[in-house]
């Protein structure tokens, strides 16, 4: 360990002794979460105070109502932690590092979009949206999908905005291609995903149903974060779909959600 990151872990030690986690309303947001409630004791803890910590360095702006008390808070937190549990302090806090604010709207909101298509014709239209991210700028997330999120059912919106998050951690757009840990070569990386991107292609092509959510095959970066999505919320289904993409994001998230599934709750 370098002397910056000595550093840095000692200050965290020190800090999380100064402000300990809420243990009851950590409880409480496990207890309302199947994703919270799988993590085994050892990750569950790491996890609760990356989540701890995560709110106080970052700004939560969300409803002033009964519904958002601290274990709400701190399950959104911990979601969005969920993506980098298997990482390092050191590294977990720099994935984040351009993550300032997330905002909790009322619910699913309309935007304005004008896109260029590859033969340089502008296409405008009203995009519905539960969630938006920006480079640099804050994480907005609806309120009633905030409060759908957190079980195994292929469904997160905060783990799909986050995941756009690290994908921006290189670029300013989201291209589906984000920092890469030294065991996985980028080449492998463009392979698996270029192999997913392409089946999602051939079933839109010919009417078919896509083997996930369809929205996966709009944009390389909501195929990444789709995956994400999929990936911690209902593993089984994106093993069975691109078994390959599973065991290469397994390594790069250095988890196995399916590994904290029961077997007769497999998703």
């Amino acid at each position: 360990m370098s002397p910056w990151h000595a550093f840095q872990a000692w200050r965290r030690q020190r800090e999380a002794r100064r402000h300990p986690l809420p243990a009851e309303a950590w409880q409480t947001a496990c207890r309302r979460l199947p994703l919270l409630a799988a993590l085994p004791a050892d990750e569950a803890e790491r996890l609760g105070e990356r989540a701890w910590a995560f709110l106080r360095h970052k700004r939560i702006s969300t409803p002033e109502t009964a519904e958002f008390d601290l274990a709400t808070r701190l399950g959104l937190a911990a979601q969005a932690c969920l993506l980098t549990l298997g990482w390092s302090d050191a590294e977990a806090g720099e994935a984040f590092a351009n993550v300032h604010e997330v905002v909790v709207v009322p619910e699913a909101f309309r935007r304005h979009v004008a896109e260029m298509d590859d033969a340089g014709v502008i296409h405008e239209y009203e995009d519905e949206r539960v969630g938006e991210t920006w480079f640099q700028g804050p994480v907005v997330i609806s309120r009633i999908d905030l409060l759908d999120s957190g079980g195994w059912n292929g469904f997160n919106v905060v783990i799909h905005e986050f995941a756009h998050k690290l994908d921006m951690s290189n670029s300013r757009d989201a291209d589906g291609f984000p920092p890469l840990p030294r065991d996985i070569d980028p080449r492998e990386w463009h392979r698996v995903f270029t192999a997913v991107w392409d089946d999602l292609q051939a079933h839109l092509a010919h009417g078919r149903p896509t083997p996930i959510d369809a929205y996966a095959g709009s944009h390389p970066g909501e195929c990444f974060a789709v995956c994400c999505e999929l990936f911690f919320s209902a593993p089984g289904r994106l093993r069975h779909a691109y078994p390959a993409l599973y065991a290469l994001l397994s390594r790069y998230f250095a988890q196995d959600p399916l590994a904290r599934r029961r077997p007769a709750n497999h998703a």
